[in-house]
């Protein structure tokens, strides 16, 4: 896989090395394993030097800090970098501003879509679900969506220039 820097990945030294003022290492792809055991491997091939390396995830990139830990790579960091683009900006915005501890199929239940402003989404919120039945055409003007959209009590995520809308739980 090619890696960019939105690939998730880990610099991958040892606390012995690094006790000693070394930071050899290398950065390793996340995505380019299938499970936490083949990463692991590849960990140990890398500092095959050390007989029983310690080994030490001294940065990181291309996934949430809440996924991160110097001395470990979850099963769920795993996961999150298998899964696809869209799937992980979703969940790692998600994380970053509903549930910390949630999974994807949490934020995948929890997500209602992406849309310019809450106004934008009360409104076509409201013509999807038929609440705007009944209203003439040129009445539809005078709703107010924002406030609509405020007392709808949902989550409304600023991120990249978008908001995300996610239902309260």
């Amino acid at each position: 896989m090619t890696t960019t820097s939105d690939s998730p990945r880990v610099y991958v030294g040892t606390y012995a090395k690094y006790n000693n003022g070394s930071i050899k290492g290398a950065w390793l792809d996340l995505d380019d394993y299938t499970d936490r055991e083949s990463f692991y491997e590849a960990c140990k091939e890398l500092h095959k030097d050390e007989s029983d390396p310690e080994l030490m995830f001294q940065d990181f990139e291309g996934f949430p800090r809440s996924l991160y830990s110097e001395s470990n790579v979850s099963d769920e960091l795993i996961e999150f970098a298998n899964l696809d683009d869209d799937d992980r900006e979703l969940l790692a915005v998600y994380n970053d501003n509903v549930d910390g501890d949630g999974d994807i199929e949490a934020a995948r239940e929890a997500y209602c879509g992406k849309y310019d402003s809450p106004a934008d989404w009360a409104e076509q919120w409201l013509d999807d679900t038929g609440g705007l039945e009944g209203v003439p055409e040129h009445l539809k003007n005078y709703i107010d969506y924002e406030a609509y959209a405020r007392d709808a009590e949902m989550n409304f995520v600023r991120h990249d220039g978008d908001v995300w809308v996610f239902y309260n739980r």
